[in-house]
Order: C-alpha cells, then sequence, then structure tokens
C-alpha cells in the first residue's frame, strides 16, 4: 500500500498523492480492540516512515489551544492523535521542493490513529478544538536553534482554516514574522547543507 495515498479524512478529504507536501507521510494505524479497550502499534522501524526516532514525547493539550507556526532545519517530526483532535496545518517553504508553498490542514482523531512524519522545512502548527493528547517523535534531540518560528496568523501563511483568538504560549505569542523566519531558516539551511547534506536532501523526494 502507498502511505501517501492513504489516510484520515479531514479539512482536505483524504490525504491522496499530490496533496500533501512532498516528503509528508501519513501512516494509518490499526486499533485492536476487545472488552478490554484498545491497543495500537505507534511506531515499528520496518515501517516506511522515513524517520528512525532518538526521543520521544507526550504532550496534553486544553481546547482552543494553538502550537506553533513552527519550522525545522534539521530534524524530522513523527506525530500521532491519542485522544481528541488535531487540526494539523502544514506548509512547505523549501524552495528545491516540487511543493514549494503548498499549505494543507489534516484532521487527526484520537478515533481514527494515524501517524504523520513533517520533514525539515515543512512548517506546522497543531490546533486542538477539544482536549487532546498526542505524542511525537523526532530524529535530532531538542535544539533550541532549531526550534524556529512565527506568528500563526501571519499573512504569509496560507493555511485553509478558520481560527479566531486561540490559546498560545508566551513564546508563540511573541513570535516574528514569518519572511523573518524563512529567512533564518534559508540561512541556517545553507550552512547545515555544508556539513550534512545528505540529511538535508533525503526529505525531498
Amino acid at each position: 500500500m502507498d502511505r501517501d495515498s492513504t489516510g484520515p479524512s479531514g479539512i482536505n478529504g483524504p490525504a491522496i498523492a499530490g496533496q500533501l507536501p512532498n516528503g509528508v507521510i501519513i501512516t494509518p494505524l490499526a486499533p485492536h480492540s476487545d472488552e478490554r479497550g484498545t491497543l495500537s502499534e505507534l511506531f515499528r522501524a520496518n515501517w516506511d516512515t522515513n524517520i528512525s526516532p532518538v526521543q520521544w514525547n507526550g504532550v496534553h493539550s486544553g481546547s482552543n489551544v494553538l502550537r506553533g507556526f513552527h519550522l525545522h532545519v534539521r530534524h524530522a517530526d513523527y506525530l500521532v492523535t491519542i485522544s481528541g483532535r488535531m487540526l494539523l496545518g502544514l506548509q512547505d517553504f523549501r524552495p528545491d521542493s516540487p511543493t514549494h508553498t503548498l499549505a494543507v490542514v489534516l484532521d487527526l482523531k484520537g478515533s481514527e490513529p494515524a501517524a504523520v512524519t513533517i520533514p525539515p522545512g515543512v512548517g506546522h502548527a497543531f490546533y486542538f478544538p477539544e482536549p487532546s493528547v498526542h505524542i511525537y517523535a523526532v530524529d535530532e534531540y531538542w535544539a533550541h536553534d532549531d526550534e524556529l518560528g512565527c506568528r500563526w496568523d501571519d499573512e504569509q501563511l496560507t493555511l485553509p482554516w478558520e481560527i479566531e483568538a486561540p490559546l498560545l504560549s508566551p513564546k508563540d505569542t511573541q513570535a516574528g514574522t514569518c519572511r523573518e523566519m524563512v529567512e533564518e531558516y534559508l540561512r541556517q539551511k545553507s550552512q547545515y547543507a555544508a556539513t550534512a547534506p545528505k540529511k538535508v536532501e533525503q526529505n525531498v523526494r
């Protein structure tokens, strides 16, 4: 099965090839339920996820919380909504990507589990219309200088969603412009490519 052509239904309907930023992978998960509850495998190293996690984190978010907008030069993310609902906004800022500037929103529900791999250079924001729990993995340990961001409502973001007055962290409230974020991303990417070209290139395919 082509994991890029199957996924949860959402704002954009089923996620099919051509509707996602290049390198974003949706991995449907199969819950196994009985009278005791449900078990779901979240990750296997032999799945086609294009990520080798080194760190996992769990996050609980209240209703109307928005996390982002964030962009990374070096690390990829792999996330799963465990309970509740997440609207995942994605926008491609890689100039060499065939889907450069493409913006989409995925509707991820704990009741319909799926994992999403987000490669470096694809910016993202998470909005939670209800209390939710999600887990995410990264393929490099957290580093402050790889946490770029901008205001979630910057006019250069073209995410197809309608959100008003979400709850933000102080960092996201005080974030700069999308233009500043992209300029810093391109500067860092150029420097990083000189020392780790394979790492940068493997997520554009």
